[in-house]
């Protein structure tokens, strides 16, 4: 009786420990400080029967963010040789992933065969791999490989593309063939942050009516909008000079200052931009008292071009000089918006 118990105590043990992420780690963390003329095997060994199809994608993982790629593949090819876990797409494609970031995994000369015969898990792993490692024209040949293969990767490794080729003015055309393969999808599917992220590189482009869809899917399709989703579509309003449709967004109902509030309270630092388009928002409803709190805040937070300094913007003199050297917004429209409001404000004051 007694030996039952524990058996059943060991198997009990078993199930706890083998996808248990502080084990997992573990086990990399001792397969880091192994001699190098060591094998891996002095670690697995050990530890081969608390081990199930799948536990070693994290360690496999934990070992690329230690920059031990080599070991990696050394856990894998070890996995390889344990009938109980292996074959497991998980471990392959934590591996391709590791190898394809640290820039050490050797393509296949066949590409079209590959994209073929490797499941979708392992084709999305080495494209992301290449994504992160920077190997961006290997994502974008391995992506369009697998499309004419008739085959659709997630739509979050689109995003992630998007967003590293958006950052190269070089690759903008790039970029704007990837949006119009989200465009055309039935199944997209993007959380909050490649959401974001997209949005924000279509604004850089000038694609408003592309950011002004994405909000509009993100939130019919039951989501709820960041305070980042919401500050990219006043921004990307503003840059269209629809200050009206940026002040429909959230002045209307008192939200604006909110999620400007919201932001700063989770860590972000807003930049001269964010300022620009809230002061932008504040002076076309007139509401002047507010472009000087922005003003303000922004001087406090050394957030102006040159950090030149705003301490009399009470001052509506002051302030127009300002404008008009373009210290504070180069739009010439927003310009003359401002200098007449000031100044009607300014005569009402005399």
């Amino acid at each position: 009786m007694a030996s039952s118990t524990s058996v059943s105590s060991r198997q009990s043990l078993s199930k706890q420990v083998y996808k248990h992420p502080s084990f997992l780690t573990e086990l990399a963390k001792e397969i880091k400080s192994l001699p190098s003329e060591e094998s891996v095997s002095v670690v697995l060994n050990k530890r081969s029967g608390l081990l199930r199809k799948g536990s070693l994608s994290l360690t496999i993982r934990e070992l690329g963010h230690m920059g031990l790629p080599k070991r990696a593949l050394q856990t894998f090819c070890w996995a390889q040789k344990q009938p109980h876990l292996f074959p497991d797409d998980r471990i392959l494609a934590s591996t391709v992933e590791v190898l394809a970031r640290t820039h050490e995994l050797k393509m296949p000369f066949n590409l079209k065969k590959f994209t073929s015969l490797a499941s979708q898990s392992v084709i999305e792993a080495m494209v992301r791999g290449f994504i992160k490692g920077g190997s961006l024209e290997l994502a974008w040949k391995l992506l369009f490989v697998v499309k004419d293969g008739k085959r659709m990767l997630d739509s979050s490794i689109y995003a992630k593309l998007i967003l590293e080729l958006g950052k190269n003015p070089d690759k903008h055309l790039q970029v704007l063939t990837l949006l119009e393969e989200l465009g055309e999808r039935d199944d997209l599917n993007l959380n909050q942050q490649d959401c974001s992220a997209v949005m924000k590189v279509c604004v850089r482009l000038g694609k408003f009516e592309t950011v002004e869809s994405l909000f509009s899917w993100f939130k019919q399709s039951g989501h709820d909008p960041s305070v980042v989703m919401y500050t990219t579509l006043i921004h990307s309003r503003c840059s269209e000079k629809k200050y009206r449709e940026a002040l429909a967004c959230g002045l209307g109902n008192g939200k604006t200052k909110r999620y400007f509030s919201k932001l700063k309270e989770a860590g972000f630092s807003p930049t001269y931009d964010i300022y620009r388009d809230l002061f932008t928002i504040y002076m076309v409803s007139g509401r002047v008292a507010k472009c000087k709190e922005v003003c303000k805040e922004a001087e406090i937070g050394r957030c102006l071009p040159n950090h030149q300094g705003i301490s009399g913007i009470h001052q509506p003199d002051k302030l127009s000089t300002m404008l008009k050297r373009k210290i504070l917004l180069p739009s010439s429209k927003l310009l003359w918006i401002t200098l007449t409001t000031l100044s009607v404000v300014h005569s009402g004051s005399t």
